[in-house]
Order: structure tokens, then sequence, then C-alpha cells
């Protein structure tokens, strides 16, 4: 009636060795996960691991960055790729909704400058009640 169907087994069952063959994985299979590299030394933007930063309004800019810094042979990889991190990062600022900035450091930076004040003034006022 549902989904679900139920097999018995008998003892006898078991005792016969299986006749299924297990089919080898087929490196050029387009429908099982290659990771990010291809075989073929291409990006597999369908990657799981991109975690969706292939599509969406900034998916162009991140793939031509992304490219090139792959592709890239500089002595520095990537350092010939400035000016398209740069436009990947302007498209990713018009939406913070998708693509939240991580502002850790800026807190933390704000919250040691803070502290480094507050002991610079307790400092002065030692000095100046002494």
């Amino acid at each position: 009636e549902g989904k679900d169907r139920i097999i018995f087994a008998t003892k006898e069952d078991h005792e016969t060795p299986s006749s299924a063959e297990l089919v080898a994985d087929d490196p050029d299979d387009p429908y099982e996960e290659q990771g990010l590299i291809l075989p073929n030394g291409d990006i597999n933007w369908n990657c799981p691991c991109l975690g969706g930063m292939a599509s969406g309004p900034c998916g162009e800019q991140f793939k031509s960055a992304f490219s090139c810094f792959h592709y890239s042979s500089e002595e520095i990889k990537g350092s010939d790729c400035v000016d398209q991190f740069r436009a990947m990062q302007e498209c990713m600022q018009k939406y913070p909704d998708l693509y939240p900035q991580e502002d850790e450091n800026d807190e933390k930076s704000s919250k040691d400058l803070e502290a480094a004040s507050m002991e610079a003034s307790a400092a002065k006022e030692e000095e100046g009640s002494s």
C-alpha cells in the first residue's frame, strides 16, 4: 500500500552467493561528483564545494576571478588577477544580503583600539596624580 515493500528472505536465499556485478566508476560520467577540478583539468562549476558562488548575480565575476587564479602561472599565483577579484568584490558589496561581509577583523580592531585608549587614559591619570 505504501512506499515500502516487505520481502522475506529464507536461510537458503542467503546461502547462494550474490550475482550482482559492481560497475566501475566512470570518470567521464557527468552526473558523478568529480570535485573541484575535473579529470581534464577544467574547473567543475557545479561542485558543491563552491557553495553556489558560480551562480547568482556575481557568478560571472566569481568565475572570471577563480578561473584567472586557477590558470595563473605567475610567480605569486593569482597576482595577475587583481582586477578580476576587485570586480567580484565590488559586485558582492552591492548584494550584502546574499554575500555577507565578515566584519570580525573590524570588530576586533575597534575593540582593541577601545581597550588601548582606555589603558592610555588610565596611564595619564596615574601620571597626573603622582
